[in-house]
């Protein structure tokens, strides 16, 4: 019913590819062929049993075999979350299953990005980095601008060559933990953000405010100086008119594409989580850019 209701569908069609591997190839191709760059997520997340996390993993092989078979494996990148391949379960089943995955992407000629869930995982998320980083040293990490320890966090992973996705936060955590007042999520994720850049790190800036997508290339050109490797990164749906704007002036961009058949969860917990989720897709529903 919610697929098929002309709104519904429309929120759908919109923010999530599909629900099949081929859903998630088409709208790829169709990236990629606007000169745009993706990362897809199988979605699916805390996993509290071995079949499933196993079906995760065997899902990712699958994805990462037909990027290559369709030439598509050098401009899209498979983003996974520990808690769908067994973290909760036991870390070294997380790890091994991790591992499978960047195996199978190196084999394809891809790369893996391991995504940060809430802080109640952070410690053990980036000691799992951490540790598949050692045999598949491209392995992207993701830090929260929101939380208040994340500065420490940039320190340690803002070297040579580290590839780390920068974002702001999308679950709600304790106020304690956590910036609060948008302008001072805006200064953390700038310090943040220059801290890679200082660092040497190749850093993956993705956000969609407009005040730190320009920010964010003014210190590129301060810091980093010419030629520094970076990246913009959005979601599927949102400000599309920005990523292509993005990329016809020369820049990285790469578009974070779910798909599977645990999409209504995806939508609904982004946007039960925080209030700022919900206007974010509400507002890509009703404008273009």
């Amino acid at each position: 019913m919610i697929t098929s209701a002309p709104v519904t569908r429309d929120v759908v069609r919109r923010f999530v590819a599909g629900e099949t591997i081929d859903d998630a190839l088409r709208v790829t191709r169709i990236l990629t062929g606007d000169g745009l760059q993706v990362s897809l997520d199988h979605l699916g997340e805390d996993t509290r049993d071995t079949a499933t996390a196993r079906a995760a993993v065997d899902a990712y092989i699958s994805l990462a075999q037909r990027l290559a078979d369709e030439g598509l494996a050098a401009r899209a990148e498979m983003s996974v979350k520990l808690s769908a391949v067994g973290q909760a379960l036991d870390e070294s089943m997380a790890l091994d299953n991790a591992s499978a995955i960047c195996d199978a992407a190196r084999a394809a000629g891809s790369l893996v990005t391991i995504d940060m869930e809430d802080h109640t995982t952070t410690d053990s998320t980036l000691r799992l980095v951490g540790l598949i980083r050692q045999d598949f040293p491209n392995t992207g990490a993701v830090l929260q601008a929101s939380l208040r320890r994340t500065e420490d966090d940039c320190r340690s992973l803002g070297v040579p060559a580290s590839r780390v996705r920068l974002c702001k936060g999308a679950y709600q955590e304790p106020a304690l933990l956590t910036w609060r007042r948008p302008d001072d999520v805006r200064a953390a994720y700038l310090r943040c953000l220059s801290t890679l850049i200082a660092g040497g790190a190749l850093p993956m800036a993705a956000t969609h405010d407009p005040k730190l997508v320009e920010a964010t290339g003014r210190l590129v050109r301060d810091i980093g100086g010419p030629g520094f490797k970076h990246e913009y990164q959005m979601l599927y749906g949102i400000r599309p008119d920005e990523q292509h704007r993005l990329v016809a002036a020369g820049e990285t961009v790469r578009v974070y594409v779910p798909f599977g058949v645990q999409w209504y969860g995806y939508l609904m917990r982004r946007m039960a989580e925080r209030p700022a989720n919900t206007a974010l897709f509400l507002r890509a529903l009703v404008s273009r850019n």
